[in-house]
């Protein structure tokens, strides 16, 4: 046989590879180069397809001679030969290129990117896999360098996982599920168009926090109590992949969850990690088995040892902690001991290997075996896989240097990373001084039971969670001294770090995303500090200064619980403080915007007014004066919000400050459109926005949403009641563009609901339905309850606009009811109108008097005066039984619009009262009544305008 008719090495077809600019087609035996075909003999073909089969799989050199020379018996030499000519055909290093490493000793690796066309059931091709990281992934940690025999998990998972809804890789903890994952991930981001979210569940204690996880994953802000319902609104949107790790100790709350998912979002594919299945339906496990290792060496060379993916795992370990190591012969027998005691484990090889570079491999080999000794062979495989573990552990721990014991355990209060800085705060004391602490991190850092990761910021550490929970257990069993001076130090470092970040200057609400993955810690701290040996008055403190945290992260459920935990046991002292001010601040806007309206709400707001007013507080004075007038305004005390907004204004004045009175004209100016002074409402609302600073996310966070967005779409309705359409169409479109830049769904639905009364208005239903569909997702999306209620007496009211009654009826009925349940009263009056409008079509004319009789009652106590002309017309129109009375309701109604300055409602009057006058034979009457409304609005053009025209030019004709 010649040298070009080597058969066909693989049983199964293979579809077109390609890396830089070659393809390679195996079952043709072609390879191109920018698609012209490449002279290549034989046996390198067949090297290069071996090699690109699993790209940064290392195959030993037998493993080559076995595949390729299979019909004949070759030497070393033949192997090195060709493999140096295809280096050299495919231009190895030209430009940096690199396609083929070799691993001394080992074999060779094809390293180069590679992108392969699968396929998939059906026939059908599925998107190209490029076997590199993805770079769009969201909080998806970095794949390994070598991913060492996994090689046949990863095709079969590759196969499987698109095609199934939930996956679970199962097995002991440290055999590599971890790794295995984030593999998956980085090769299966191409066919979910990069849309892969990683969870770690190691930083997490309390269960009711998951669904917070996955969503932080995803980068959702979630600012409700049901962050499983924003889950699925963004899953519904695209196909997705949720890779969950470490879920063994909250699977109780992972299997329900997911099982939720599942069921309800159908795109989503979740591959989830497990020393235990989910145990929910349409589950598939694989079960992730140990590394093999030779059962038996003395018949094997050392060649034939080191292919072994544990003795591989291992070496490669060896030798990246110490590159001037020498494996010979011997060293190679006692490394496939060492894999074969720790039973193929990927975590404790590589423990082992890493302790190799210190201590030698004579030594670790003899330390180990004399562990065993006391009796690891016997449970190996007899006792729970959590029992190997522990063994890894103990075994891990004893190689430990008394101060090393020590700080590892002081270390383990911590949940998720820490710094140089926090591992010194609490792991030193008087007996062990910053030197001792550092020298000992570092050590542990080396023997990777620290795991380090570089930031901008500097070196950050974890301990692992498994090693964290056995060193947590070890300082608990120095007694309760220990472990509670630890906790409180623990508590004590976070308490000093968020003070400092309220002190900062440089903004009113400083950036703490560098805080994002702190949370696990703050919230550790409190527990302590809440729990029955913590610190009751660190606590509140702590409460008190992490506020700005959890707002920032959109945590408000975790924020409302704390503070009012936190004012629960606050002592005496602390009333009347700033701790309680911030407390009951962030207690009431929490509550309001996860639990509604309530009462609560807002005797915490008023509490909190009443303290930054006793200290003198003003800005504080604002802030909460803010918070408290949209409380009032969306419970329909309209006179309690002009109230607190004249109370604005004043404090505003004192303070001196721009962004001060632009804050304060902001809600004076909201109050006085609510009133109908239109003409007041757009001097004042024109002033907020000269003063209000540009809008940015920690300002709104700071106030609790944005006062200059508020200001724009309240401006946008003015102007169009005051007769400028146009004007008012472009500044809505412009606010609402901003508020969903600023990343802070409680401002992005305020800029959109009032938006939408205003395309509304406008009869504009087009870009009304756009509009409430983005309202709607938003709504949904963050799981705001009065919002999505909302939504659907919009799509009602839309519908009942267009001339369409039946459900569209019951959903605005539903809708005002939930409403007024939740306290919401601020859509009452419109839905209100909506409502008679829809009974009307029915033919349902005495329910429609009675509803806007009693909604015109209701807005006249309350002073909600901007619908008053709206509401005299429609109850007009309901009045054709009674001409005399329906003109006078229209007159009325004009001679409101007038006063208001509300022109757009003018115009609509005096067009439906000319129209009854002209009916009567009135038609002087009717011209006058039309002129009042058209008075300086010639240069405008609206359909009404343009309506109420050419109905004045045809009763002068």
């Amino acid at each position: 046989m010649t040298d070009t008719e080597t058969p066909l090495l693989h049983d199964r077809p293979r579809d077109r590879i390609s890396f830089g600019p070659f393809a390679l087609s195996p079952r043709e035996r072609l390879l191109t180069m920018h698609g012209a075909p490449v002279e290549i003999g034989g046996r390198s073909l067949d090297l290069l397809i071996v090699l690109t089969e699993q790209p940064g799989r290392v195959w030993s050199k037998r493993e080559l001679l076995n595949r390729v020379w299979s019909d004949v018996v070759v030497e070393d030499g033949s192997l090195r030969f060709h493999m140096a000519g295809l280096r050299k055909l495919l231009g190895e290093g030209k430009g940096g290129a690199r396609y083929i490493a070799t691993q001394v000793g080992v074999g060779y690796a094809f390293v180069a990117k590679v992108e392969r066309q699968a396929m998939v059931r059906a026939g059908l091709p599925m998107p190209l896999l490029t076997e590199t990281p993805a770079t769009n992934t969201r909080h998806l940690p970095p794949r390994m360098p070598l991913l060492i025999g996994r090689e046949h998990d990863v095709r079969l998972l590759s196969e499987r996982v698109i095609d199934t809804q939930l996956f679970t890789i199962v097995g002991p903890g440290g055999v590599g599920k971890t790794s295995l994952g984030v593999e998956m991930g980085h090769v299966l981001a191409p066919a979910f168009q990069g849309h892969v979210a990683f969870v770690d569940f190691s930083l997490l204690e309390n269960a009711a926090l998951v669904p917070g996880m996955i969503a932080s994953a995803m980068g959702i802000v979630v600012q409700s109590d049901d962050p499983l319902a924003v889950i699925l609104g963004h899953m519904r949107e695209h196909p997705i992949l949720l890779l969950l790790d470490n879920c063994e100790h909250l699977i109780e709350e992972v299997a329900h969850l997911v099982e939720r998912l599942i069921e309800a979002a159908p795109h989503v594919r979740i591959l989830a990690t497990s020393r235990e299945p989910l145990r929910v339906r349409g589950e598939h496990i694989h079960r992730l088995n140990a590394l093999a290792c030779p059962e038996e060496t003395d018949a094997l060379s050392a060649r034939e040892i080191l292919a072994y993916p544990a003795v591989q795992l291992f070496h490669d370990r060896a030798c990246a902690a110490d590159t001037a190591l020498t494996i010979d012969e011997e060293a190679v027998q006692l490394i496939a001991g060492i894999c074969r005691r720790l039973d193929g484990m990927a975590l404790p090889i590589e423990l082992a290997a890493v302790r190799v570079a210190t201590h030698g491999i004579h030594a670790t080999a003899r330390e180990l075996g004399e562990r065993f000794s006391l009796g690891w062979a016997g449970r190996r495989t007899a006792l729970p896989r959590q029992q190997t573990l522990q063994a890894m552990l103990d075994w891990s721990y004893g190689l430990l240097g008394a101060v090393e014991r020590i700080v590892l355990e002081r270390l383990s209060v911590f949940v998720g990373p820490f710094s140089i800085d926090a591992a010194l705060a609490v792991a030193a004391d008087d007996m062990l001084d910053s030197e001792a602490v550092v020298s000992a991190l570092f050590s542990l850092t080396a023997k990777s039971l620290i795991a380090p990761k570089l930031s901008p910021d500097g070196s950050i550490y974890r301990l692992l969670e498994m090693t964290r929970a056995y060193a947590r257990e070890k300082l608990r069993l120095r007694g309760a001294e220990a472990f509670n001076q630890s906790a409180a130090r623990h508590a004590g470092f976070f308490l000093a770090e968020l003070g400092a970040v309220s002190g900062e200057e440089e903004s009113l609400m400083p950036d703490t995303q560098p805080l994002r993955q702190q949370v696990g810690n703050i919230c550790s701290a409190l527990e302590w500090c809440f729990g029955p040996e913590g610190d009751r008055d660190m606590g509140v403190r702590l409460a008190a200064a992490s506020t700005p945290v959890f707002l920032n992260l959109s945590h408000l459920g975790e924020c409302r619980n704390w503070c009012a935990r936190a004012l629960e046991d606050m002592a005496e002292a602390r009333h009347g403080t700033a701790i309680e001010l911030e407390l009951q601040g962030a207690l009431g806007i929490t509550l309001m915007f996860t639990r509604g309206n309530s009462r609560v709400a807002g005797q915490a707001l008023s509490r909190a007014l009443e303290v930054a007013t006793a200290l003198d507080d003003r800005w504080n004075q604002l802030r909460m004066l803010g918070r408290l007038h949209i409380y009032h305004e969306r419970i329909g005390d309209y006179a309690i919000a002009m109230e607190l907004a004249g109370r604005a204004v004043r404090v505003a004045g004192r303070i001196g400050d721009p962004e001060a009175i632009g804050i304060a004209y902001s809600l004076s100016g909201i109050s006085q459109h609510l009133a109908g002074n239109q003409r007041r409402a757009r001097e004042e609302l024109e002033i907020s926005l000269a003063h209000c600073p540009v809008s940015s996310r920690n300002r709104t966070i700071h106030y609790g949403f944005d006062h200059r967005n508020r200001s724009g779409i309240a401006l946008a309705r003015t102007l169009w009641l005051s007769g400028h359409a146009e004007q008012a169409a472009s500044l809505a479109r412009q606010t609402v563009s901003l508020a969903s830049r600023l990343d802070h769904p409680v401002t992005h639905c305020i800029a959109l609901i009032w938006s939408l009364t205003l395309h509304i208005w406008m009869e504009d239903f087009a870009t009304a339905q756009e509009t409430l569909e983005a309202f709607t997702t938003c709504a949904q999306v963050n799981a705001l309850g009065p919002y999505m209620v909302a939504a659907a007496g919009f799509r009602g009211e839309i519908a009942i606009r267009s001339g369409r009654s039946g459900e569209a009826l019951t959903e605005v009925e539903d809708s005002l009811a939930r409403l007024r349940a939740a306290r919401y009263e601020l859509l009452t009056t419109p839905f209100s109108i909506t409502l008679a409008r829809g009974l009307m079509l029915e033919d349902r004319r005495q329910e429609a008097r009675d509803v806007i009789a009693s909604t015109i009652l209701r807005c006249e106590a309350i002073g909600e005066e901007v619908a008053l002309a709206e509401l005299l017309s429609m109850q007009a129109e309901i009045m054709q039984d009674a001409p005399e009375t329906a003109i006078g309701l229209l007159r009325e109604a004009l001679d409101i619009a007038l006063r208001q300055g509300a022109r757009a409602f003018a115009v609509k009057a005096a067009i439906a009262l000319a129209t009854r006058l002209e009916a009567l034979d009135r038609r002087d009457e009717a011209i006058h009544a039309l002129a009042r409304a058209l008075r300086d609005a010639d240069s405008a053009d609206t359909p009404d305008l343009r309506h109420a025209r050419e109905l004045r030019a045809a009763l002068r004709r």
